[in-house]
């Protein structure tokens, strides 16, 4: 490790945590809270759609598609698809506006805290699912300087689900 790197007191892991918060707060910059904040909503919205109204739609492929599961799938993928493109038009539409109003570098700086918040639920949920496995007992696991911050947010969103979700998480951060 660079003598640098060594001074801040940050291992790999460290800086791959930086790194990952670093760029989702750069790419959400550069794009906007308004525009970061309504892509995230399609893409939730996209999946309930989906979800909600793939078996029901199903049949309308009735003549083109002989097997249930392919149908349904298919189903699944025509809604989430069209949510997403009409989720774009509206990104679309919002997006003139706020340029049409002069919002944009405020949107800008929010869009910037959105992306750190962002970075830091990657990193949290990230570090959940390595709860799982053996990493946490790993020494570069134990000697990184944010690890631990992170694994307290994970603790935290684990206490969040409820109690029948999570006995699915044998999650041990620790």
């Amino acid at each position: 490790m660079p003598p640098v790197l060594e001074q801040t007191g940050l291992n790999g892991i460290d800086i791959a945590i930086l790194a990952i918060v670093l760029v989702s707060a750069g790419i959400s910059l550069l794009r906007g809270f308004f525009k970061e904040a309504i892509s995230l909503a399609t893409w939730v919205a996209a999946f309930w759609v989906a979800v909600t109204f793939s078996t029901d739609q199903a049949k309308f492929f009735e003549s083109l598609i002989q097997t249930p599961s392919l149908r349904a799938a298919t189903s699944f993928g025509v809604l989430f698809l069209v949510t997403l493109i009409l989720g774009s038009l509206i990104n679309k539409a919002m997006q003139e506006v706020i340029d049409f109003t002069g919002f944009g570098g405020m949107d800008s700086v929010l869009g910037m805290l959105f992306g750190i918040a962002r970075g830091l639920l990657i990193i949290s949920m990230l570090v959940m699912v390595a709860g799982m496995t053996p990493l946490p007992q790993d020494l570069w696991w134990q000697e990184s300087a944010l690890l631990e911050h992170f694994q307290q947010i994970s603790d935290w969103l684990l206490e969040q689900l409820p109690e029948d979700l999570r006995n699915y998480f044998p999650y041990t951060s620790r």
